[in-house]
């Protein structure tokens, strides 16, 4: 034993065979480029203003009150006057009695709720319907979880008249859609209002996706974070309240993005009992707990929303009209300089098509790199200015086809636009000099 070397290197593999393939991710790359040259970062998705003052208000009243208790353990699955004041709002919006301790569980971030669902109910062989473009992290999460992607394209339309697209625009089409689900399939994901895009989906569109989920007997994972941010008198629909789906649909959603906070990490699922104790399995044999302040915080936001729900004071009517502005504001920029925004309906986000910049980058022949990471990395760099190639969010086998495109966030502070518009305003005067 002792004339063993001490410097004596293991030989055998140490991965694991589900992580082979998915140790790549974009937001390492990109997040490092736009720390290293952007002056303004459009492309991440988190607000640079801040959360709103009653939400701080509650967290330092919750650090600094008397209850030293909320510096220790809560329930695992969720604080108990959180899970009690979600219970009481979904009640509202999705018309049904619910039980704050079986029907609502509380997660670190939406993150860690998607990736309780895949690994409470993903088995090795079952495939997972995932939409795209798609929240790059669904891929992955089916894959750590056994499971088969099976990717259904929205397709843009071109609109009438010249105008500009809307997310609108980019639809499924019904017998494709239909023709992904089989006897393998355990779930479709489904993420309205739906990031990078900006698309709400119709009632339509749910119900055409509602009957599918209940003729083959398949779950609906529902990503809703983005479900107050929506524009334009639209309306976002829960799937979860049409016929035959409340069985079969765990809703998603997040405090982050409710109440412009992501860094705090709290989400939470909503769904039938049957469903989440499966997922009360995976989060306690994982992160078990969530911060308790933080939850009584994000608790106390949601009180005083429940109290002015539908009002104008509140936060979820003000930050949308907010936004849409910001929106605005943004389109404005973009087709200044000649580029085509695609008009969101909703979420922090906004998709350009950039094909009329050839001139700017072209294409390099045989480059196995998609032209919508070649173009943002270059504008990063050149023009400091940081996007996200849209191709990202989309798989291998349909990636070629949208690599004209890039997204950009628009929830931030006013000057973060100007900024963003100046920098866009003086490559416009370069264009035509």
């Amino acid at each position: 034993f002792l004339s063993l070397p001490l410097q004596a290197k293991m030989s055998r593999p140490v991965q694991a065979r589900r992580l082979d393939g998915i140790d790549k991710n974009i937001w390492v790359e990109f997040v490092k480029l736009a720390t290293t040259y952007s002056k303004v970062n459009l492309g991440q998705g988190f607000p640079d203003f801040p959360a709103p003052a009653f939400l701080q208000e509650a967290l330092r009243g919750a650090l600094g009150g008397e209850n030293h208790m909320l510096h220790q353990y809560t329930r695992a699955f969720g604080h108990p006057p959180l899970v009690k004041v979600l219970a009481q709002f979904f009640e509202k919006l999705l018309g049904r009695e619910l039980d704050p301790m079986t029907n609502v569980m509380v997660t670190v971030g939406a993150y860690q709720a998607l990736f309780c669902c895949f690994q409470a109910f993903v088995d090795e062989g079952d495939e997972v319907i995932i939409i795209e473009p798609f929240f790059d992290c669904y891929e992955p999460m089916v894959k750590m979880a056994g499971g088969t992607p099976v990717f259904v394209p929205m397709r843009p339309k071109a609109p009438k008249d010249g105008k500009l697209m809307s997310s609108a625009d980019w639809q499924l089409d019904p017998a494709e859609l239909a023709s992904k689900f089989s006897a393998k399939t355990k779930a479709i994901v489904l993420n309205s209002p739906n990031n990078p895009l900006g698309k709400v989906f119709s009632r339509g569109e749910l119900e055409l996706i509602a009957e599918l989920c209940v003729k083959h007997d398949v779950l609906c994972i529902s990503d809703e974070v983005y479900e107050w941010l929506v524009y334009d008198g639209r309306q976002h629909i829960r799937i979860a309240s049409l016929p035959g789906m409340w069985d079969r649909t765990v809703i998603i959603g997040s405090a982050g993005k409710t109440f412009s906070a992501t860094g705090w990490k709290v989400g939470w699922t909503v769904g039938p009992d049957r469903l989440l104790q499966h997922l009360r399995t995976v989060h306690q044999n994982s992160v078990y707990h969530c911060a308790t302040i933080a939850q009584e915080a994000v608790a106390q936001g949601f009180q005083r929303e429940l109290m002015l729900f539908g009002k104008p004071d509140s936060y979820f009517v003000q930050l949308p009209r907010e936004l849409q502005q910001k929106r605005d504001l943004l389109v404005q920029s973009l087709v200044a300089v000649g580029m085509k925004p695609i008009i969101p309906e909703g979420t922090y986000f906004l998709v350009a098509d950039i094909s009329e910049f050839k001139s700017d980058v072209p294409d390099v022949p045989n480059s196995d790199e998609p032209y919508d990471y070649r173009f943002a990395k270059w504008m990063i760099k050149n023009k400091g200015l940081a996007a996200i190639p849209l191709s990202a969010f989309y798989s291998e086998a349909h990636k070629g086809s949208y690599t004209n495109f890039i997204r950009f966030c628009f929830a931030k502070e006013e000057a973060t636009l100007k900024a963003a518009n100046d920098i866009l305003q003086k490559w416009k005067q370069e264009k035509t000099s």
